[in-house]
Parts: structure tokens; sequence; C-alpha cells
């Protein structure tokens, strides 16, 4: 039997379908509506594997300009009910290959990092920086855990730097007490803003 691939659509479609999703919380992070509360308002927002989608209606009752993605079908199709006159704001694309059309100002974290294979993760922050307007940012949830299996496949000491420290610097990082059990204790919050471009030093 071929092993499952966290990668593809269809690993998270059975999930869904089965109902079978310890990560999500069913609520919108205290972390995430303490951002919203001081965040100025009027931001384009993406939500790159929004799952149930939650924070859409977070965002969107913030004045945002919120547009959430997802590969598995299953999941925007709930994400679509729990969000009912939103649901507009939910889109079925594949975040590494859809053509946005226009730069976001925000980026939204949350359990989409930690669910790919690290064999994807040195795409993420490329694309990230490539949908960000400049002085955009990438706020949210970022695990860590020293383990190999997954998903949720965790960051070890470093590697979370190492991914995005060529194009972004973080500008906040603090501890989450309201984490769901599967992340609890292993997981910071992070906001992370958008390097100017400039000279490749040496260059």
């Amino acid at each position: 039997m071929p092993r499952e691939d966290a990668a593809l659509p269809e690993f998270w479609e059975k999930r869904f379908r089965d109902s079978s999703t310890p990560w999500d919380a069913g609520r919108v992070p205290a972390a995430l509506q303490e951002f919203l509360n001081a965040a100025p308002r009027g931001q384009r927002v993406l939500i790159p594997g929004c799952g149930s989608g939650y924070e859409v209606r977070a965002f969107a009752e913030a004045g945002h300009e919120v547009l959430a993605v997802d590969f598995a079908p299953a999941a925007v199709e709930r994400a679509q009910r729990i969000l009912g006159p939103l649901a507009d704001r939910v889109r079925l694309a594949d975040f590494f290959e859809f053509d946005f059309e226009t730069p976001f100002d925000l980026v939204y974290e949350r359990a989409f990092l930690c669910a790919l294979p690290r064999r994807v993760w040195p795409r993420y922050a490329p694309r990230v920086s490539q949908l960000l307007a400049p002085a955009g940012r990438l706020a949210g949830f970022f695990y860590f855990d020293d383990g190999e299996r997954g998903p949720p496949f965790g960051m070890k000491t470093g590697e979370l730097e190492a991914l995005l420290g060529d194009r972004f610097d973080r500008v906040s990082d603090a501890a989450v007490s309201d984490s769901i059990p599967i992340f609890a204790g292993r997981e910071r919050w992070q906001v992370w803003e958008k390097r100017p471009l400039g000279p490749v030093a040496g260059g």
C-alpha cells in the first residue's frame, strides 16, 4: 500500500471527509484577536490552507479584505458552510500554483506550514514573499518540535530562521497560552515583515 502524502489534496480530503481533524480549534486564537484589535483596518489578507476557516470571519469583521484558500474540496465545503454569508471569501485553490493577481498586505499562518512535508518547506518563503506587497507581513502561529513524524511537522531549533531569514525580519515573538492539545507548549505567535529588495551582498 503506498504511503499517504500530506503534500497531496487527497491526504487532507480524506481527513476532512472523515472529520478526523484534531488540529481544528473551533475558535479564533487569542493572539490573533489581540493582533486584529491593534492592526490598521483595510488590509488585503490571504489565509492559505484555511481548513474550517474560522479566522476568515475574524478578519472580515475587523475590516479586512480577506481571501482564504484550501486545496481539499471537503475543507472548502466545511469552511463555506461555517461562514455562511462570508462563504465567497473561501476558494478551492493551491497556494503554490494559483494566480492571485494582486499582492496581499498580510499572509496569515495557522497550521499550514506544519501541515506541509519538510521537502515542500523550501517553496514556502519564496511564495509568501512573492504574494506580499512591499513591507507586507507574515503573521501567525509556528509549530516547533524535534520529532521527525507528522503532520504536524515541527520546526527544530534554528529552522524557521533559516527558512524565512533571507526574505523576512521577525518583529514579534510570543508564547501561546490557549493552544489546542496537539500544539500545546510547542507553538509561538510570530510576525515577520518582508524585507525591502536590495542589492545582493557582495554583488
